[in-house]
């Protein structure tokens, strides 16, 4: 086998496997059950957080489409119509097996997976979204009167709702609805209701 196919070959192993057996698994188990020594791996990847790192780059920037940032972003639409289709499409790209237990696995060890990739989320939609509910609601703008705690919160808890139906299916191996675009269009409606009325009262409080 090429190089560089048996590096492919390593890569999508480890993400079954980690997905499988969490960051406790080890390589001399990945190489066992791939039947090629243990020594072979670290001939692609000088370390097991090093494969780690490259399963980071597969499993979840590859899954990460550029265009959502702009998305959240595009006032041609009503922010109830761009929450909607964004968690249409990342409900497409990441309920998945192997995505969903690699990213509950690596909240509970210190590789960092699951922080780096909740900033992102923050960065691109979370406090970008935040601010456009601002706009379109006509209250002061973010640049001018910075997004508080509470605000972001409000958007983390809908991110939260809709990804629990992930760890509902994958990590408590639990019945969800079939029809999970109806199950995120109430999600982000009820959420948009609500939003409505306690964003101006945050504001004012605080």
């Amino acid at each position: 086998m090429r190089a560089a196919d048996r590096e492919r070959a390593i890569v999508e192993e480890a993400i079954r496997f980690f997905a499988e057996r969490g960051f406790e698994g080890q390589t001399r188990e990945l190489a066992k059950r791939m039947g090629i020594t243990h020594s072979a791996i670290y001939r692609h990847f000088p370390s097991k957080e090093a494969l780690i790192e490259r399963v980071y780059q597969e499993v979840y920037l590859s899954r990460w489409s550029p265009d959502w940032g702009a998305m959240i972003r595009d006032r041609s639409l009503s922010l109830e119509a761009r929450l909607t289709r964004f968690y249409l499409d990342y409900v497409e790209r990441v309920f998945e097996y192997n995505w969903v237990r690699i990213f509950v696995f690596s909240g509970m060890k210190s590789f960092g997976i699951t922080s780096r990739y909740l900033d992102i989320v923050r960065r691109e939609i979370i406090e970008p979204a935040a601010a456009e509910l601002r706009f379109e609601l006509k209250l002061p703008d973010a640049k001018a009167h910075s997004l508080s705690e509470r605000e972001t919160e409000l958007f983390w808890g809908l991110h939260g709702r809709i990804f629990y139906l992930a760890i509902r299916k994958f990590i408590y191996e639990t019945p969800i609805p079939s029809d999970l675009d109806a199950i995120v269009r109430d999600a982000v409606q009820t959420f948009m209701d609500g939003a409505k009325t306690t964003m101006p009262k945050l504001l004012a409080s605080g």
